[in-house]
Parts: C-alpha cells; structure tokens; sequence
C-alpha cells in the first residue's frame, strides 16, 4: 500500500508544501506531478496520488498556491453543494491568477528537481496530470519543459482557450509527449467551441493526443469531496490516465533499454 508524507519543496527563495506518495519498495519508481484543483490540497488529492502510486509511481502534489503561505485545508463541508463550491472558488480566484506562464513554468522546474534529487525516483521524464485549473497548469507545465515531462492528463480544465495572447492553447508547437483531455459535458469554463479550437491548434501542430467529451459529466467530476462528483466519468477518468501512463513510462523503459544495447 501508498504511503503519503507531507514535503517542503524549495521553490525559488522560498518553499511549497506537497504531498508525497510512494509505493512500498526502494524503487527507483517513476514520478508522477499531480497538480491540484482551485480548492488545494486535502484528504481527496492524497487519496488520488496514493491509488496512483499503489501502480508503482512516486507522486508529488504541489501547493500551487505557496506565495500565499502554508497550504490551507478546506472544509470539505463546504463543498457539498454547488452554491457553496461557487462561493469557495470565488475565494481563490486571485491565487488562480497568479499562476501566469512563468510561475508556472519556474514552479514546475523546481518541482521536477525535487524529484530528480529523490534516490526513489527513476531518471527521466515524469508525467503529469491536472485537474480542473491543474489541468491548465500542466498544459503549461509540459509547454515550458517539453524535454523534462513526457505525457500530461488534464481532467475538467478551463480556460485552455481564451483570448489572451499567452492561451494555453496557442502554447502546444512546442509539446513533443502526449497530452489526454477529458472535457466535462456542457462545462462553462471550456465550451464545445473551446474544445474545437483546442483541437485545430493540436492537430496543426501535430501532438499526440486525444480529447474526449464525458457526456452527462460535470465540471468537477473526479473531486469525490465536492457535489459535481460522478462516479462513473471518475472511473472512465482513472482508465484513461493509467494508460496514458503505462504508454509513458513502458515507452521510456523501451528507450532505455534500445540506447543500452546500441
């Protein structure tokens, strides 16, 4: 079984809280980020990282909120109903906004060298998944760091698409690994129209990937803590990002071995 720690990230001048989940064994294991939705770390992230490391990965979910200090747990009875999810999201619209393309990507850096410095983690790219503003985070993430993070999922983002000059969206020419978005069905914050331009963008710039609508699903559907939990589109949510992360790390391992006995 998983075991999860709570860490001290160096970031920059200062550090980032986050929790660290890892199988039992010495490993070397290969890491997985998972980047947090608006409502921060909690009982839920950990139980997510943990069932992803139970498949043999080390996993590390940031505080991407650190500049506003320690990570603070919500109380998941507040996120019962849907007027009092709005009312908690409203909150940390702010620290959202801070996340800009270069927090992001420096945040990420030093991230990722947590846990190249970790003896149980096996060198090499990493993967990544996100959801909800994780989601667009890791979207950024691999877009800044294309040679250090091998694959991303993103579940239910928003605003991959926007009229910014810096939309995730317009980023993608410089992905080289593959990308899986799950898109929530009639999701505000990333409409049909959204989704298509997301698409032409990845296709014009030839990435991998796939992009799915999970019909009937909410915005929120894997946060089994809040009221937009679905636990069908969950379950359709795990299938998905553990093959994604079987192809990432099979095809690394194959790699590996191709350049040893060259």
């Amino acid at each position: 079984m998983a075991r999860t720690t709570t860490v001290q990230v160096p970031v920059g001048d200062g550090s980032a809280e986050a929790y660290l989940a890892r199988p039992d064994g010495d490993g070397p294991f290969p890491a997985v980020l998972l980047f947090m939705d608006a409502f921060g770390l909690r009982p839920r992230l950990a139980e997510m990282a943990e069932r992803i490391a139970d498949r043999g990965h080390v996993v590390l979910v940031p505080n991407l909120f650190h500049r506003a200090g320690p990570a603070i747990m919500v109380d998941a009875a507040l996120l019962d109903t849907p007027e009092e999810r709005a009312r908690s999201y409203e909150k940390v619209m702010r620290l959202v906004a801070g996340l800009t393309t270069q927090v992001v990507a420096a945040d990420t850096a030093a991230f990722l060298d947590f846990l190249a410095g970790r003896d149980d983690v096996a060198p090499g790219p990493v993967a990544a998944t996100g959801y909800c503003m994780g989601g667009t985070t890791a979207l950024r993430a691999i877009e800044a760091l294309p040679d250090r993070i091998a694959a991303v999922a993103s579940f239910h983002a928003g605003r991959l698409v926007t009229d910014a000059a810096d939309s995730p969206h317009l980023g993608v020419g410089s992905v080289t690994g593959e990308l899986y978005f799950a898109h929530a069905d009639q999701d505000k914050s990333m409409t049909v129209e959204q989704i298509a331009t997301l698409e032409a963008a990845l296709d014009a710039a030839g990435v991998r990937y796939r992009s799915e609508l999970y019909v009937g699903a909410p915005h929120g559907f894997t946060m089994a803590d809040t009221a937009a939990y679905d636990e069908r589109a969950a379950e359709r949510h795990w299938a998905a990002l553990f093959a994604l992360l079987d192809r990432t790390f099979r095809q690394h391992a194959a790699s590996l071995e191709a350049g040893v006995d060259g």
